[in-house]
């Protein structure tokens, strides 16, 4: 499957960047270096001043890509769903029963990531940290509405689809295959942030995974 996935060049709305930064080496740097930098230090506190000064290059250059933080941080969240989408896709080819294909992408979407070698300059496995501690400031701004109609988000949401799509497949009656997906997936981040830092309002721990949890929830939702 890896070899498969690097062989695929993950797509970003370009309405979110100024430049895109996969088609130079500074961008990739760019790109690099803040997952690292926003990792380290927080989005909060983190610059590009600080970012320009870790890369060693000037401030500017980073305003060539990317309007502001917020919108390089939009970027990450939108390659990582993007990346997250291609391996949901390849863990359900040629796989026909549909509660086989669900739980393979639930698996998918709640487990911890490991970094794929084959892209370099994108350290999937701190980048999942980040989506996990930072990916909800990406949607609670008094932007979402303007940023949802230019399409930032339509990667994240044909993540949720997909998942929706297989619990109609499964059982056309329920009623909420919408909330439930949606629920899955940002629950999911929700409970690896609370495994980490809030370990007494989460049975997810070293030996239950929140993909544990959710696999047991559509189960007992899904069974007929």
């Amino acid at each position: 499957m890896q070899t498969l996935l690097s062989n695929i060049k993950i797509k970003v709305n370009e309405k979110i960047y100024v430049k895109d930064p996969e088609t130079s080496v500074l961008g990739k740097k760019i790109l690099q270096e803040s997952i690292f930098l926003i990792d380290e230090i927080g989005f909060d506190t983190f610059t590009f001043k600080k970012l320009g000064e870790k890369i060693g290059s000037n401030e500017s250059s980073i305003y060539r890509y990317f309007e502001n933080k917020h919108k390089l941080l939009v970027y990450l969240c939108s390659w990582y769903w993007s990346w997250i989408e291609y391996q949901m896709v390849f863990k359900m080819m040629n796989i026909d029963d549909p509660m086989e294909r669900l739980k393979r992408a639930i698996t998918v979407v709640t487990q911890k990531s490991e970094e794929d070698k084959s892209i370099p300059h994108i350290n999937e496995a701190i980048l999942n940290k980040i989506i996990i501690a930072e990916f909800t400031k990406t949607l609670h701004t008094k932007e979402i509405d303007d940023e949802n109609r230019e399409g930032f988000f339509l990667i994240y949401k044909s993540v949720i689809n997909r998942i929706v799509q297989l619990i109609i497949e499964i059982d056309p009656n329920y009623q909420y295959p919408k909330s439930l997906a949606s629920s899955i997936i940002e629950g999911a981040l929700h409970q690896c942030f609370l495994k980490d830092h809030l370990k007494t309002i989460t049975d997810c721990n070293e030996k239950i995974s929140p993909t544990d949890f959710y696999l047991n929830l559509i189960h007992i939702t899904l069974r007929k």
